[in-house]
């Protein structure tokens, strides 16, 4: 534990701590009275709505598009197609990875659910009804699903849009030494190979996607309400794409039910709303529906993985390496950093002290909706974990070694850090071992493998699945990373009103993790203000400063910083007003929480909230303090931040129906020093949660003509309180030296640690069966399938 955990907290007269410690959150008291304001609850007078024509074919050219039924139904006040568009040059659009998309197609569609038409009606059921009357002449074309299938020399082209496209292929790109990964794979006693998919899944926030837009004719202002992540980002790309400048788009994004990656990029939808604005001089709405989202937005993983492992007979790991073929859909949407066309997958070292890694990951087209988006991940680690967790748990049935034993004699040692890894990425800090104990303690590691072996004499199959992860979060430095040009350093500002009060402006946006009370915690335990005398503003960018969003787990790391330090400015400006209300040099004055007093007379002081009246008031103010309690500043982290955990899985498999029950859960993370505990592990426990869903049920399938066979929670199915287990939770605390106030993150930690933690226990379960590996998602059906020996199918939803 640090020292800043064990000194006792202060309490504000509500009963809050000021600084880090439990405290209820202060958004939740508008949730709970159904007073939140989301995207679909803006209404505005003489508002339209609007809805999408989606293909029914996955590729298909466009013949012909006739709108006259659909603009002759009473109530429609615009029909818009791609050739509209055109005529605004807003046919197509950048992508977050220079790529380019359809707003609307023009020449043929390249998925099953692209957008094809636009209806603005009266209502959004005239709207919908209108879509029916739309006669699109569709020839279709032969399609591909498959990633392998797609780099066929005789595949369909999907984005012969290119000019001089003749293949599938998107990039190639590669991390580590090859040549030195592949002398020691030769001179290893002990190879491992596996063939690992981590099958495509879609966030599923409970919110789904939409956007209302305001362009004012007699302003020029355009004013578009929308479900972002990033609220700046979305503005500058559409005063890039539309012309607009800059000043005269205001994004606000409203209250969001979830968002998990799903809300950072620009959707045809938002697109729409805006044109759709523009033609008919009113405001616009647009909210997609559940099949809607499922089938179009942005989707995640969908990597197909060839994982080696190289050791010595002991159990000593000298190298690895990943082939990786990844499905990216038929537009390149990939929310990553320019520099990192794969993102951090090459933090695919994990945790382990080896001396060679190597990765190359090819990209393809496929005719499936965009995919690639930060999924309650930073950018691919969560393939990146369980590609090595697999294959460490692959080399530990190899070796008939414990695959604790394993890990432990192979886990990176305090003293290392900062350590590089073979792929040249620098963990901050970390005591690996002693946060694997605690998990093992809590677990009861040996009682549980006793127990194992009791009851595998009895035919009973009991799985016990490990799983240790770093992540690596922040998004940052900007001269590392950007995205389309936008460097990831977030900017904050405090002001501190007269009486004490004070606001804190973000450019991170919250999605449900409690912002608007964690960073009035941070500023709290900076200055003293009682956390429920601070108003945290996000969301909105003619209110806050220019960021690129929440994603990543960028919060804490990046805006977190900002909070702290942009206080530590207002606190060091307060010292001068200070001084000169208590007539002694800045020097003299010595700070405790909440005030400045003179060095050897604690009577004499300023409170924070006097020291707000004097910057506003009388006093005359020392030179060069222009007067108001108040600064700014722009954070650019020098490196991410490197949370990490382990976590423990127990299932029980029953052979005959392949049904699986996880029985515990335990899950110990080390995030560095925790702002507010209960948060954190709220956080931990939704993450654990997505992770059981991966793990066992979550599948965004498609056949062989490109249906998508998950698009209604009837056949994409999530985790429920029946599935999961009473988590257990436990922490280790190893600060990061280089962030303000050593907090790393935790928003996507459980995410990323527990799909891996849930594969080992099954398969540590049946491996009786002779099984080494099965593919997620482990349904019932797939785990009695890799019993009997039979492939597992990855191409059916529900099954």
């Amino acid at each position: 534990m640090t020292a800043l955990e064990d000194a006792p907290v202060p309490l504000s007269a509500a009963g809050n701590p000021i600084g880090f410690g439990r405290m209820h959150r202060k958004e939740d008291v508008r949730f709970l009275r159904g007073e939140g304001n989301y995207v679909d609850d803006v209404q505005l007078p003489g508002m339209l709505y609007g809805a999408i024509l989606r293909s029914p074919y996955a590729h298909a050219r466009i013949n012909g598009i006739d709108t006259s039924a659909a603009e002759a139904l009473p109530g429609v006040k615009a029909v818009i197609t791609g050739a509209v568009l055109e005529t605004l040059g807003l046919a197509w659009m950048p992508t977050l990875s220079y790529d380019t998309q359809a707003v609307l197609a023009t020449d043929k569609v390249r998925f099953q659910g692209q957008e094809v038409a636009f209806v603005v009606a009266e209502s959004k059921y005239i709207a919908r009804d209108a879509l029916e009357l739309i006669d699109v002449d569709y020839e279709p074309l032969p399609a591909v699903a498959d990633a392998k299938k797609a780099l066929d020399a005789d595949a369909p082209v999907i984005r012969d849009d290119k000019e001089g496209k003749t293949d599938n292929h998107i990039y190639d790109w590669e991390a580590g030494n090859k040549e030195e990964t592949d002398a020691a794979f030769a001179n290893a006693e002990v190879v491992v190979t596996e063939d690992i998919l981590y099958p495509r899944v879609h966030p599923a926030p409970m919110e789904t996607c939409g956007s209302v837009a305001h362009m004012d004719p007699t302003t020029g202002k355009l004013k578009l309400w929308t479900t972002t992540q990033a609220p700046h980002a979305h503005r500058t790309v559409y005063a890039l794409v539309a012309g607009l400048p800059e000043q005269n788009i205001q994004v606000i994004s409203p209250d969001i039910g979830g968002g998990f990656g799903n809300k950072v990029p620009i959707y045809p939808g938002y697109v729409c709303s805006i044109v759709g604005s523009i033609v008919t001089g009113k405001p616009v709405k647009w909210m997609e529906d559940r099949a809607e989202n499922l089938m179009s937005t942005g989707f995640a993983r969908d990597y197909h993985m060839k994982v080696s492992i190289a050791s010595t007979r002991e159990g000593k790991i000298q190298a690895v390496k990943v082939d990786v073929l990844a499905d990216h859909g038929a537009f390149n949407g990939v929310a990553q950093p320019t520099k990192y066309p794969a993102g951090f997958f090459h933090i695919f070292t994990g945790s382990y002290d080896y001396p060679a890694a190597y990765c190359n990951v090819t990209a393809v087209y496929t005719n499936k909706a965009p995919g690639g988006v930060a999924y309650a991940c930073s950018f691919r680690i969560t393939e990146a974990v369980y590609a090595i967790e697999r294959i460490v748990d692959c080399l530990a049935a190899e070796l008939k070694m414990d695959s604790a034993e394993l890990r432990l004699k192979n886990l990176l040692r305090p003293e290392q850090f900062p350590y590089t890894t073979p792929t040249g990425w620098e963990y901050d800090s970390g005591d690996y071992e002693k946060t694997m104990r605690v998990a093992m303690d809590m677990a009861g590691y040996d009682q549980l493998r006793a127990e194992q072996a009791e009851k595998r004499a009895r035919g009973e199959y009991m799985g016990i699945g490990i799983s240790f992860f770093t992540e690596g979060v922040g998004a940052g430095p900007r001269k590392h990373m950007d995205i389309l040009g936008l460097g990831m350093a977030d900017g904050c500002d405090l002001r501190v009103h007269p009486t004490g009060k004070a606001q804190v402006r973000l450019s991170v946006q919250s999605q449900g993790q409690g912002h608007e009370t964690t960073f009035a915690q941070i500023v709290a335990h900076e200055l003293g203000i009682p956390p429920e005398d601070i108003e945290v503003i996000h969301g909105d960018t003619d209110n806050t400063p220019f960021g690129l969003g929440t994603y990543g787990s960028r919060s804490t790391p990046v805006s977190g910083a900002a909070a702290a330090l942009v206080a530590r400015k207002v606190r060091d400006k307060a010292r001068l007003i200070a001084a000169a209300a208590l007539e002694c040099a800045p020097d003299d004055l010595e700070w405790e929480l909440g005030r400045w007093y003179v060095k050897g007379d604690p009577e004499r002081g300023r409170t924070i909230q006097e020291i707000a009246m004097d910057a506003h008031g009388a006093l005359e103010l020392p030179e060069g303090v222009e007067g108001h309690l108040d600064a700014q500043v722009v954070y650019n982290p020098p490196n991410l931040t490197y949370p990490y955990g382990c976590y423990i899985c127990v299932v029980d498999v029953d052979p005959g129906t392949g049904q699986v029950k996880v029985r515990r859960f335990i899950a110990v993370d080390d995030c560095g020093p925790r702002i507010n505990p209960m948060i954190v592990e709220g956080q931990v426990h939704g993450g654990l949660a997505d992770g059981i869903g991966m793990a066992l049920m979550e599948l965004i399938a498609f056949d062989d003509d490109g249906n998508n066979l998950g698009g209604s929670f009837m056949d994409y199915l999530l985790p429920t309180a029946m599935e999961c287990p009473d988590w257990e939770l436990g922490e280790t605390v190893t600060p990061s030296p280089h962030h303000p106030i050593g907090a790393k993150g935790v928003g996507e930690s459980a995410t990323v640690g527990s799909p891996a933690a849930v594969v080992n226990a099954v398969i540590d379960a049946i491996s009786p069966f002779g099984v080494r590996h099965a593919d997620m998602p482990l349904t019932p059906a797939n785990v009695w399938r890799a019993i009997q020996g039979s492939p597992v199918r990855t191409d059916m939803a529900v099954d």
